[in-house]
C-alpha cells in the first residue's frame, strides 16, 4: 500500500524527533542528591502521610489537581470508526496536547482494550485517583452515554465525553446568537437535526435546556425520520421520536426554522434549503464535509445563518472553544461534577463572547478588519486569548453557586491574571501568524533556492498556503534537490544567470543603473550585479515581480543587507535600517532590537529603533511594552552608554507619550515587574509585563538573542528587517525549515500591509 507525500510527513511529524506529542516532565529540581531524597526516599514519605491522614492532600502534594484522563476505546475514533486502543492512541495524545496549550491542563492518555460497559467503567474507576478530571473520548454509541452516565454518578470528579457535549455546548452558543440575529425565539423555532448520535442527542437535549420544545424537533438517522411508528429505538432515539407523519430529510425541512447536521456530507440539498422558513439557520457540521457545501449554500439563501466544522468558513464549531476551558474551571474548584450548570453557563460565556469588541491580534490572525458580532461572527475564534479568562470563570461560579465545587474561590480578579498567566502566548502568536499569512499569501522569492533548509521552508509554506514560493538558482541543482526531498510544489524556479532571463536581467540592470548611475555605478557593473541573486531578487521585488525576499542562509548580514538597502531603499521618514528578534521564550513572546545592523546607534537611533520596533509589535497583533535596558538604572551611572539611552527614553516621553517605554534599566527589573515596583514604583513599566527589550548596541543585542536561543532552546522568528521600503528580510546563517517558514510567513504578512 503506497503512502501519498502527505501522509509521509504526518508518519515524519509523529514519529521525530521522538515519537509521539506528548512527554513528562519534571517541575521541581533534581540537580543534587537533596533534591532527589526529597523527590524520593526519605522524603516523599512526609507527603504520603499527610495524604493518608487526609485525601483532599492529593491537591495540595500532587498533581491530581491539574491532570487531566483522555480515555478511550477505540470504538468511534474520528472518521475513521472502530480501528481499536492501540491505533487511537494517536488522537488520544493530540486531545492532550490541545488541553495543555490552550488550557496549561496536563494530561495523561490512557487506551482500555474493551468493549464491555462494565469492564470499561470498572477500569476507569480503578485509576481515577490519579486524576482531576476524565474526558472520555471517541467512544461509541450508544455505549458513550451508559459509560459517562454511570462514571458522573459513581466518581467523585469531573467526568465529561467531549464527543457528546463539547459539540453541544459550542453549537448551542451559536445558535443563542443567532436566533438573536434573527429575531426568533428558541420555544418557537422548527429543528431538524439529521444524526442521532451521541453528539446529535446532547446537542438536543442541551437546546432544550435552554427552551427548545420536543414537538418542535425532528431528529433523522440513517432510515430517515425517527418517528413514533419505529420499532427497536434505542432509549435515546425513542427520547426524540416523532410522532408528526413525515419519513424523509426532504419533508422535515419544509418550513423548517434549523437545521442541526451532524451526519454525513451532501445530504441537503439546495431545494430543501429553499423550502426552509425566512432567516433560516444552519450548522452543517459534519467533517470535513458539511452536509451542504457552505460557498453553495450562501449562495443559495442570501438570508442565511450558516456554521460549519470548517476553519476556511465563519463560524467555525470548534470543540477546542469548550473542553480545554471547562476542565480548567472545573478543576480550579476541584468539582465533583460538570453538570448541566456548568455547560449552560459555558454556553453563555461563549455567547457572550461573540458580542463583545475583538482584540487587534484576533483581527490580526484572521486576516479581518473587524471581527464584529453578525451573521459572519456568532462564535468566537479559537485564537481569542480572552477565552481563557472567559470560559473558566464562568464554569467555575457556577461549579460553585450549583454546590459541586469543593474549593471555592474567592478573588475572582486574580483568579483571572493568574489564568492569562498560564495562556499559551508564544505558540499561539506562531499560529496566528501562520493563519493570518494564509489568508492572502504572496509571492516570496528565497534568494538561495539551492539549499535543502531552504527547500523544505518553500515545501511546508506551499503546502500550508501561507506563501507562492519563487527559488533562485541553477535548475539543474535545485530539482537534483528536490528529488532527494520528495519536493511535490509547483513552485517558479529562475536561474539569474540563465540565457531564459536575459531580456528581464537586461531591464533591471537598465532600472538599476538609472538610479544609480551618479552614485559610482556603470552599466556594465549594474549589468555584472544582475547576476548575483541578492541583487536579482532585491529587483524582482522592487519591480513588482515579487512580494518579499528572504535571504541569509549562507550569506553574511552584510551581503544580503547590501541589496536590499541600494535596491528596495528606505521607507519614509526612516533614516536607518535595523532588525528586531521575535523569541518563544517562557514567559511569552519577547521582541530583542537591534540584532543585526547597527553596531553603536546614538540616542535618536536608538529612539527611531524603539519605534520602529513597537511598530512591529503591533502589526503582530501584540501591545508593546518596552525597556531600554542597560547595565545602569535611572541614571546610577554617567557611562555614554548609559547616558544615550537615557536620552532617547527623555524624547520619546515627549514626544511619544502614549508609548509605553522606559529607561535605562538593567534586564532584571526590566523583566521583573514586581521588583520594578518596589524599588522604582515612579517607573512607567512598574507593575506591568514587558514584551519589548531594546539594547544599547548591536553587542550586547545579538549576544543575548542567541545567547537565549541556544542554552534556552528558545525558538526564535528573525532577524525582522524594520525600515525598508519594501518587504524584505533575512534570516540566521544555518536556519533551520522552521525558522524559515517562519520569517516566510512575516514576510508574507508584511507584503500584506505594504498592500493595504
Amino acid at each position: 500500500m503506497s503512502t501519498s507525500i502527505k501522509g509521509k510527513k504526518a508518519l515524519l511529524y509523529h514519529a521525530l524527533p521522538s515519537p509521539g506529542k506528548i512527554k513528562v516532565v519534571p517541575t521541581k529540581k533534581y540537580a543534587t542528591q537533596r533534591d532527589l531524597s526529597l523527590a524520593y526516599s526519605p522524603g516523599v514519605a512526609e507527603p504520603c502521610l499527610e495524604i493518608a491522614k487526609d485525601l483532599s492532600n492529593t491537591y495540595k502534594y500532587t498533581i491530581k489537581g491539574n491532570l487531566v484522563a483522555v480515555i478511550s476505546n477505540g470504538t468511534a475514533v474520528l472518521g475513521l470508526g472502530n480501528i481499536g486502543p492501540e491505533a487511537s492512541k494517536p488522537v488520544m495524545e493530540g486531545k492532550g496536547l490541545l488541553f495543555k496549550i490552550f488550557a496549561d491542563i496536563d494530561v495523561f492518555d490512557i487506551e482500555v482494550d474493551t468493549e464491555d460497559i462494565d469492564e470499561f467503567i470498572n477500569t476507569v474507576k480503578m485509576i481515577a485517583p490519579t486524576f482531576g478530571g476524565i474526558n472520555l473520548e471517541d467512544i461509541k454509541a450508544p455505549e458513550a452515554f451508559e459509560i459517562e452516565r454511570r462514571l458522573k454518578d459513581e466518581l467523585n470528579i469531573p467526568v465529561m465525553h467531549d464527543d457528546q457535549h463539547g459539540t453541544a455546548i459550542i453549537s448551542a452558543a451559536a445558535l443563542l446568537n443567532a436566533l438573536e440575529l434573527t429575531e426568533k425565539n428558541i420555544k418557537d423555532v422548527k429543528i431538524v437535526v439529521s444524526g442521532a448520535g451521541a453528539a446529535a442527542v446532547s446537542c438536543t437535549r442541551l437546546y432544550q435546556a435552554f427552551g427548545a420544545q420536543k414537538e418542535n424537533i425532528v431528529m433523522l438517522d440513517s432510515k430517515g425520520v425517527i418517528t413514533t411508528k419505529r420499532d427497536n429505538l434505542s432509549p435515546q432515539k425513542a427520547e426524540f421520536a416523532s410522532n408528526r407523519d413525515i419519513e424523509t430529510l426532504d419533508e422535515a425541512m419544509k418550513d423548517a426554522d434549523v437545521f442541526i447536521g451532524l451526519s454525513i456530507a451532501n445530504v441537503l440539498t439546495t431545494k430543501m434549503l429553499l423550502s426552509m422558513a425566512k432567516n433560516p439557520i444552519v450548522f452543517a457540521m459534519a467533517n470535513p464535509d458539511p452536509e451542504i457545501e457552505y460557498n453553495l449554500a450562501v449562495s443559495t439563501r442570501e438570508d442565511i445563518i450558516m456554521a460549519t466544522g470548517r476553519s476556511d468558513h465563519p463560524n467555525q464549531v470548534n470543540n477546542v472553544l469548550g473542553f480545554p476551558f471547562i476542565f480548567r474551571g472545573a478543576l480550579d474548584v476541584r468539582a465533583t461534577k460538570i453538570n448541566e450548570e456548568m455547560k449552560k453557563a459555558a454556553v453563555k460565556a461563549l455567547a457572550g463572547l461573540a458580542k463583545e469588541p475583538v482584540p487587534e491580534q484576533v483581527n490580526m490572525a484572521y486576516g479581518e478588519t473587524r471581527l464584529i458580532f453578525g451573521r459572519e461572527y456568532i462564535i468566537p475564534k479559537p485564537f481569542d486569548p480572552r477565552l481563557i479568562a472567559t470560559v473558566p470563570v464562568a464554569v467555575a461560579k457556577a461549579a460553585i453557586q450549583s454546590g459541586v465545587a469543593t474549593k471555592p474561590i474567592e478573588n475572582w480578579e486574580k483568579y483571572e491574571d493568574e489564568l492569562y498567566d498560564r495562556l499559551d502566548h508564544d505558540h499561539k502568536l506562531v499560529r496566528a501568524l501562520h493563519n493570518r499569512a494564509k489568508i492572502k499569501p504572496k509571492r516570496v522569492v528565497y534568494a538561495e533556492g539551492d539549499q535543502i533548509e531552504v527547500l523544505k521552508a518553500a515545501q511546508i509554506a506551499y503546502d500550508e498556503g501561507i506563501a507562492f514560493p519563487v527559488l533562485l538558482g541553477r535548475q539543474d541543482e535545485i530539482e537534483s534537490l528536490m528529488e532527494e526531498i520528495d519536493f511535490d510544489a509547483d513552485v517558479k524556479i529562475i536561474d539569474p544567470k540563465s540565457d531564459n532571463q536575459k531580456q528581464r536581467r537586461e531591464k533591471y540592470a537598465m532600472d538599476f543603473w538609472e538610479d544609480h548611475k551618479r552614485l559610482g555605478i556603470t552599466l556594465k557593473a549594474a549589468r555584472k550585479l544582475m547576476r548575483e541573486r541578492n541583487y536579482y531578487a532585491a529587483m524582482m521585488v522592487n519591480e513588482g515581480d515579487a512580494d518579499a525576499l528572504i535571504s541569509g542562509y549562507s550569506r553574511s548580514y552584510h551581503a544580503v543587507v547590501k541589496p536590499m538597502v541600494e535596491i528596495i531603499g528606505l521607507a519614509e521618514g526612516v533614516s536607518k535600517i535595523a532588525t528586531t528578534n521575535l523569541l518563544m521564550t517562557q514567559r511569552g513572546p519577547m521582541f530583542l532590537s537591534d540584532t543585526a545592523i547597527n553596531i553603536s546607534p546614538n540616542a535618536i537611533d536608538l529612539a527611531n529603533i524603539a519605534l520602529m520596533t513597537a511598530n512591529v509589535v503591533k502589526t503582530l497583533g501584540l501591545k508593546p511594552v518596552l525597556a531600554m535596558v542597560s547595565f545602569s538604572n535611572f541614571g546610577s551611572s554617567d557611562h555614554e552608554d548609559a547616558v544615550k539611552i537615557r536620552e532617547a527614553v527623555s524624547y520619546l516621553h515627549k514626544e511619544h507619550s502614549d508609548l509605553i517605554i522606559d529607561g535605562e534599566l538593567q534586564t532584571d527589573f526590566a523583566l521583573n515587574g514586581e521588583l520594578l515596583k518596589k524599588i522604582f514604583p515612579f517607573s512607567k513599566l512598574a507593575g506591568k509585563k514587558v514584551n519589548t527589550l531594546i539594547f544599547p548596541n548591536l553587542n550586547s543585542a545579538n549576544i543575548t538573542y542567541k545567547l537565549l536561543k541556544e542554552i534556552n532552546k528558545v525558538d526564535s522568528i528573525g532577524p525582522i528587517m524594520m525600515g525598508l521600503k519594501k518587504p524584505a528580510h533575512i534570516l540566521p546563517l544555518g536556519a533551520n525549515a522552521d525558522e524559515i517558514v517562519n520569517m516566510t510567513a512575516v514576510a508574507v504578512i508584511d507584503a500584506q500591509i505594504q498592500r493595504n
